[in-house]
C-alpha cells in the first residue's frame, strides 16, 4: 500500500478515493477500521469513519485506530481527509485529530510539520490568502453558516484552525505555490524556523494542487480535502489509467435516499420532482410521533416505493431548507432530530435493497454513513466519476448475496442539479 487515508465521513471518503482513482491508483474504501488485512491488491486504502461530529476524544481514538491499522499494512504516507468546506465545530475535530496523528507519527522524519487545505477547484472550493471560497463567495456567506451540525461562520482558515490547535498555524500563500516545489519547500523550512507546525495552503486551480504535490512527497502526514489527492499518485510513479475505475456491469432496480439539507441537494431533489419522477418526503415530526400515532414511517415508505420501482428510479428524502430544519431541531433537539432521521433513512435503504434495488444513490454524509452500516457494507471498489468528488462504487454485501450493489455516496454540497437522474444514465 502506497497511501493510507483516514476520512472523517463516508461521502468524504469516496470523494477522496474518486480523485485517487482518476489519477491512476487502485483504491479500496473500508467502512470503519478493518479487523484484519484486506484481501485486495490496491495502491491506496481509504478508511471511512463517522468522526466529523463525534466528541473530540472519540474522533481521536477512532482516527488513531485507523492509523495503526494502516501502518501495519505498510502505508508509506498518511492522508487525513476532511470536507472541502472545512466542516467542524469551534473545538474540532480537524485540529485535534491532526495533532493526535502528528503525535503518533512523531518518530518519523518530517512529522513535525504538515499542511492543511480543503481546496478542490473542480467543485469551486478555493483558498486565497488563507480564506476559503465556495464559488464566488466566502465560506461564511455560502449557506454553510446555516449548517445544522457544523455551521461555518468564519472563512479565515488560519484563524479557524488555530483555535482548534495547540501547535502554531501559518500560511503558504498563492504566490509561493505558483512558483512550484522548490519555493514551497523553502517556505516550509522558513515556517518551521518560526515555530509553525501546520500551514494552511492557498490553491485557486488544479495547477496549484499539481505544483503542491511533489513538495509533499516526504511528508509523513498530509491533511486536506480531496483536492490535494490529484497531485500525490505521481509521487509514487503512478499515472492515470481507465482500468483503475472499472466496475462490474450494473443490474437491478434504482433508488435515491437523500438526507442532506444542503442547498445543492435541495436543488437536486427539486429537479428530480420537476422531471416528473416519483418522490416521497419524510417528515421528522412524523417519525418522532409514530409510536403514539401508530404510523410506521419505514413500512409506509417501502409500500409506496414497491409498485413504482419497476418503472424507474424513486426518491425518498428528508431534505429541507434551513428554516424547516431549525424548526424541527427546536422541537426535538439537534441530536435527536438527526438520529431519528438517520435511523429511518437507513432502514428505508435496507428495505429498498431487500426489494431488489441494486443501484442506489445516497445523499448526505451522515445519511450515507448510516445507510452503509445498515447494509452491512465493509468495503467498496471505487469506480468512475459522476460529478467532481462523486464516483460510482461497487460493494459485495450479505444483503445482496452474490449480486453486489452499485452505490454512490454523495456529499450534500456536491453535484449538478440533475445529479440524481444523471447518475443512473451513466450506469446504463
Amino acid at each position: 500500500m502506497r497511501l493510507g487515508c483516514i476520512a472523517d465521513d463516508f461521502t468524504g471518503a469516496t470523494d477522496l478515493a474518486n480523485n485517487l482513482v482518476r489519477s491512476g491508483m487502485r483504491v479500496v474504501q473500508a467502512m470503519g477500521t478493518p479487523a484484519q488485512p484486506l484481501d485486495a491488491d490496491t495502491d491506496a486504502v481509504v478508511i471511512a469513519l463517522k468522526s466529523r461530529t463525534l466528541p473530540k476524544e472519540e474522533a481521536i481514538a477512532q482516527s488513531l485506530a485507523a492509523l495503526h491499522w494502516l501502518q501495519t499494512q505498510g502505508a508509506e504516507q498518511i492522508y487525513f481527509k476532511y470536507c472541502s468546506t472545512f466542516d467542524s465545530t469551534v473545538h474540532g475535530n480537524i485540529g485535534p485529530v491532526t495533532e493526535a496523528l502528528m503525535d503518533a507519527l512523531a518518530d518519523l522524519p518530517g512529522s513535525d510539520f504538515t499542511i492543511a487545505t480543503p481546496a478542490f477547484p473542480d467543485n469551486q472550493r478555493t483558498v486565497f490568502k488563507g480564506h476559503l471560497f465556495v464559488g464566488d463567495v466566502l465560506l461564511n456567506e455560502s449557506g454553510m453558516q446555516n449548517h445544522p451540525l457544523t455551521p461555518m461562520t468564519d472563512a479565515n482558515l488560519v484563524r479557524v484552525l488555530q483555535a482548534q490547535c495547540c501547535r502554531k498555524v501559518g500560511l503558504i500563500d498563492y504566490k509561493v505555490v505558483a512558483q512550484g516545489e522548490a519555493v514551497i519547500r523553502a517556505r516550509i523550512e522558513q515556517l518551521r524556523a518560526q515555530g509553525v507546525n501546520v500551514a494552511v495552503v492557498d490553491a485557486i486551480s488544479n495547477d496549484d494542487l499539481i505544483r503542491l504535490g511533489p513538495a509533499l512527497k516526504d511528508m509523513p502526514l498530509v491533511t486536506a480535502g480531496s483536492g490535494v489527492a490529484i497531485g500525490l499518485p505521481a509521487n509514487f510513479g503512478i499515472v492515470p489509467s481507465r482500468a483503475a475505475s472499472a466496475l462490474p456491469a450494473a443490474t437491478g432496480l434504482k433508488a435515491v435516499v437523500s438526507g442532506s439539507c444542503s442547498l445543492a441537494t435541495n436543488r437536486q431533489v427539486m429537479a428530480f420532482i420537476q422531471a416528473g419522477l416519483p418522490a416521497l418526503g419524510i417528515d421528522p415530526l412524523q417519525i418522532a410521533t409514530q409510536e403514539s400515532t401508530g404510523v410506521n414511517v419505514v413500512a409506509d415508505a417501502l409500500a409506496w416505493a414497491e409498485p413504482l420501482l419497476a418503472k424507474g428510479p424513486v426518491l425518498i428524502y428528508s431534505s429541507a431548507d434551513a428554516t424547516a430544519v431549525k424548526s424541527v431541531q427546536g422541537m426535538l433537539g439537534v441530536e435527536m432530530a438527526g438520529a431519528l432521521v438517520e435511523r429511518t433513512l437507513a432502514a428505508i435503504a435496507r428495505g429498498l435493497v431487500d426489494l431488489g434495488v441494486r443501484q442506489l444513490v445516497l445523499a448526505g454524509g451522515e445519511t450515507s454513513g448510516a445507510c452503509v452500516q445498515a447494509l452491512a457494507i465493509t468495503q467498496m471498489r471505487i469506480g468512475p466519476q459522476i460529478d467532481p468528488g462523486v464516483p460510482w462504487c461497487h460493494a459485495q454485501t450479505e444483503v445482496t448475496s452474490h449480486e453486489g450493489l452499485h452505490l454512490t455516496l454523495k456529499s450534500g454540497n456536491f453535484g449538478t442539479d440533475d445529479f440524481f437522474c444523471k447518475a443512473f444514465t451513466m450506469l446504463a
